[in-house]
């Protein structure tokens, strides 16, 4: 059996592609960042071809770290950003458009024409999600009214959609396979998650031909081999899975109650619910955490739109930062007596808001606010938008005491940061000793189907710690904090 399990981590900033060994220890790495496309304001793109670029580039240059081939491969694992519309031609595989992303608020408005017609519970019901423009299925209409001809093309069998996962499965097949998995396929607006399929009343009212969807399975098993000129040789694509399902795998987070926390360019906290799907009264999403033999296993999930990406703004719109490590170090130094609050609502809010109109605003500047200051606020933040999740899930599941919370992303490296989540929850946050967590997850998931990993109950033995945060904080600190915080919220949204 050859040796290696090749994992493609395509997000939001950047393509990584990382070769694991069958015991998921790495042996090589590619990543490249690419350009991201703001056409206008709360509008986010993405170029495909950069996209797929950066795919095959980085997923030969894991292979060349390890001194590896495509012989040596056993399974291609794919996870993905989520939410992130492609819609192209059948024959040439050329997109139609520049692909939208799940940032994007260009359907703002008919997700609010939709709501006034009062269609939302019906949505919620079958989705489990809300009428956001975060979500596909107003961006699939968008594409199609927008586009000259792209509704009579879609009709006429001519196009196809997916989400990245679908369209880089569709380039690396050459066009053989159209599939997704059921996690990204519940991130569509036009699932059905509790009979897991495609929804034909959803795709009338949204206006989606059911001609565009791909095929649905599951996020471990059979999804086609490469097409052999990309390589050298076909290689078996085994798992697939959205980028915060694949974290929560990766985080071995099997059992009902347990919850991961991943901190890249958004934030996104899952909280796995077990067989059976829990319908939020707190404006949470109910979504699949993964599906392994036909059986769909349930997550309640809260998302954060700006996490990193708020470092990035420090970094590259104020440049009062020149490497987004630094950050934390920064933020460390702030004068303790001034409390400024950062809500970056760059591109609206997420859960448990939903403001698709709201902007970002800082409170509590004063003339001694310096960049310091600016950092601790845009770190606090993400931490304070964490605990807004955990009080709804608290809502929803239970008591957030007996939580602990499994984090990962970029921004978990910074020990200040961690610290200051794990004051503010006031609960222990667990951070592994593999941060790479996405990517080990769709690992995982290539690996089970292909007979490499282990089953799930074994393979969460594997977990491994590498630091617990516990809380410090006076209590009356973290609460005077948390409601300087509610406060500057109430300000925004009023």
């Amino acid at each position: 059996m050859a040796p290696y399990i090749l994992a493609v981590d395509q997000g939001t900033t950047s393509t990584r592609s990382i070769l694991f060994r069958p015991d998921l220890s790495v042996a090589g790495a590619g990543q490249q960042e690419f350009p991201q496309h703001f056409p206008a304001s709360g509008l986010v793109e993405h170029e495909p071809e950069d996209i797929w670029r950066t795919t095959l580039e980085t997923m030969k240059a894991a292979l060349a770290k390890a001194s590896a081939e495509a012989g040596d491969v056993a399974a291609i694992g794919i996870t993905n950003q989520r939410e992130t519309t492609l819609i192209w031609d059948r024959k040439s595989g050329k997109a139609i458009h520049k692909a939208i992303v799940w940032q994007d608020r260009r359907t703002a408005d008919m997700c609010a024409s939709l709501k006034e017609q009062s269609h939302e519970a019906l949505v919620a019901a079958k989705t489990g999600l809300l009428l956001d423009p975060y979500f596909s299925g107003t961006k699939i209409a968008w594409l199609l009214d927008n586009v000259p001809g792209a509704r009579k093309r879609a009709e006429a069998g001519e196009l196809a959609f997916g989400t990245v996962d679908t369209f880089l499965l569709w380039r690396l097949t050459g066009g053989k396979v159209h599939a997704t998995d059921a996690t990204n396929a519940s991130r569509t607006l036009v699932y059905d998650i509790h009979r897991g399929q495609w929804d034909d009343e959803l795709c009338r009212l949204l206006g989606v031909p059911m001609s565009l969807l791909p095929e649905i399975r599951d996020s471990s098993g059979d999804f086609g081999e490469t097409d052999p000129q990309l390589f050298g040789r076909a290689i078996p694509i085994k798992g697939i899975a959205g980028d915060q399902q694949a974290a929560t795998v990766g985080q071995a987070c099997f059992l009902p109650g347990m919850m991961k926390s991943t901190y890249g360019t958004g934030c996104f906290a899952l909280l796995n619910t077990g067989a059976s799907p829990v319908a939020s009264k707190n404006r949470l999403l109910t979504t699949i955490a993964y599906q392994l033999n036909g059986k769909r296993t349930y997550a309640l999930e809260g998302a954060i739109f700006i996490a990193g990406a708020a470092v990035q703004w420090l970094r590259d719109g104020l440049k009062i930062i020149d490497a987004a490590q630094r950050s934390g170090d920064l933020a460390a130094t702030a004068d303790a007596s001034q409390q400024v609050y950062l809500i970056p609502a760059f591109v609206g809010l997420g859960a448990p808001y939903w403001r698709p109109e709201a902007r970002g605003a800082m409170f509590g500047l004063t003339r001694g606010t310096g960049p310091a200051e600016f950092a601790r606020a845009a770190l606090e933040a993400v931490c304070y938008q964490t605990r807004d999740l955990l009080e709804a899930m608290q809502g929803d599941w239970g008591d957030k005491k007996s939580t602990i919370l499994r984090v990962d992303g970029g921004m978990v490296a910074s020990d200040w940061t961690m610290q200051f989540l794990s004051d503010i929850l006031d609960a222990p946050v667990d951070r592994p000793k593999v941060l790479e967590t996405t990517a080990v997850g769709a690992a995982y998931l290539a690996g089970l189907a292909q007979g490499l990993c282990p089953a799930p109950e074994e393979f969460a033995k594997s977990w491994q710690l590498e630091r617990r945060f516990a809380p410090k904080m006076d209590p009356q600190l973290r609460d005077e904090k948390y409601a300087g915080w509610q406060d500057a919220m109430r300000k925004l949204l009023s």
